[in-house]
């Protein structure tokens, strides 16, 4: 089992920056990458970005590519999205998932979220 923890949601005005964190826990070593996503309120969940535990590979959903950068320091098991430029539009439960297996669209483990909120 892997557990996810999420912190550093909250409210900032539009154009600012925050940064979320996802710590790990439990077998971490079964971990093949560890995504963000997002759910706004009344819509379904997205993609934001994701990053390979091991080699550091990333990508991005378009709607976020050259605002938001994932990260992660595997010393400390824990994943970062570093958010600027933000908008109003980016306002959702953000959520951290791992998934175990590179052949495999299922990501196995979710974190229990935290709210974003841009105001405008």
């Amino acid at each position: 089992q892997v557990q996810l923890v999420e912190s550093g949601g909250g409210l900032v005005q539009a154009g600012g920056s925050l940064r979320l964190s996802c710590a790990a826990s439990g077998r971490t070593f079964s971990i093949y990458d560890l995504g963000w996503f997002r759910q706004a309120l009344g819509k379904e969940r997205e993609f934001v970005a994701r990053i390979v535990w091991s080699g550091g590979s990333t990508s991005y959903a378009d709607s976020v590519k050259g605002r938001f950068t994932i990260s992660g320091d595997n010393a400390k098991n824990t994943v970062y999205l570093q958010m600027n430029s933000l908008k109003p539009e980016d306002t959702a439960v953000y959520y951290c998932a791992a998934r175990k297996n590179y052949w495999s669209a299922v990501y196995e483990y979710w974190g229990q979220g935290t709210q974003v909120t841009v105001s405008s």
